[in-house]
């Protein structure tokens, strides 16, 4: 496989399944800059806003209750009512800043990207390889534990949470579901396989690809 400049691997995952390290190794692999955490940076300063404000935005959708900020239902007797915040940017904004983000480091040179639907965003591109990372829920529960020090019941909380906020965001955003298959050129269960098969048999996918010019 001969990259070029405009060649992008994007990669969509569950939480747990390994995504975010089979990118890293594919990019070191390849040659390829690796994005994930650099995108959050850039969004945020384009978006004049603390990256962990992003961060904790990142892929889900603002809920109705996040809208508001409550008062205690209750004070001193009195009744107040909710009061809208200002908020510093909506979901559409993040969503449309970091697509233009993903495409400007997408024309900089090869990319691996992970996750925020670039599946979709890159959809047209003629050097694009879209990938899912999935894996069963024993093998996702096991390695969220470890990476964050957590009981096997929190880990599965985290989990079935990043599960639906990502399929939400996916389906806000592109009107796909976010775990169908049909919307990658390849799907992979890294329980099966594990991460560093995963990576392997990624190369071996990618080698046999041609790359248009």
């Amino acid at each position: 496989m001969e990259k070029t400049k405009s060649f992008v691997i994007s990669i969509s995952r569950q939480l747990g399944s390994g995504g975010a390290y089979i990118g890293q190794q594919l990019a070191k692999n390849l040659n390829m800059f690796f994005a994930d955490r650099e995108i959050i940076t850039k969004a945020a300063k384009q978006l004049s806003t603390l990256e962990e404000n992003l961060e904790q935005r990142e892929e889900k959708m603002l809920s109705f209750w996040h809208s508001f900020i409550k008062a205690s239902p209750q004070n001193h007797g009195v009744f107040m009512a909710p009061v809208t915040p200002i908020l510093e940017f909506t979901d559409n904004e993040m969503f449309t800043v970091e697509s233009e983000i993903l495409k400007r480091i997408a024309a900089e040179g090869p990319a691996v990207l992970i996750g925020r639907c670039g599946f979709e965003v890159f959809r047209n591109y003629p050097n694009h390889v879209s990938v899912f990372m999935h894996a069963n829920n024993e093998f996702r529960n096991e390695r969220i534990q470890k990476l964050y020090n957590l009981s096997h019941e929190n880990a599965s909380k985290m989990i079935d949470k990043s599960d639906k906020e990502r399929a939400a965001y996916c389906k806000a955003f592109t009107g796909k579901d976010w775990a169908d298959a049909r919307n990658y050129d390849i799907s992979i269960d890294s329980s099966k396989l594990g991460v560093d098969a995963s990576v392997a048999f990624l190369l071996n996918y990618l080698n046999t690809l041609p790359i248009q010019t």
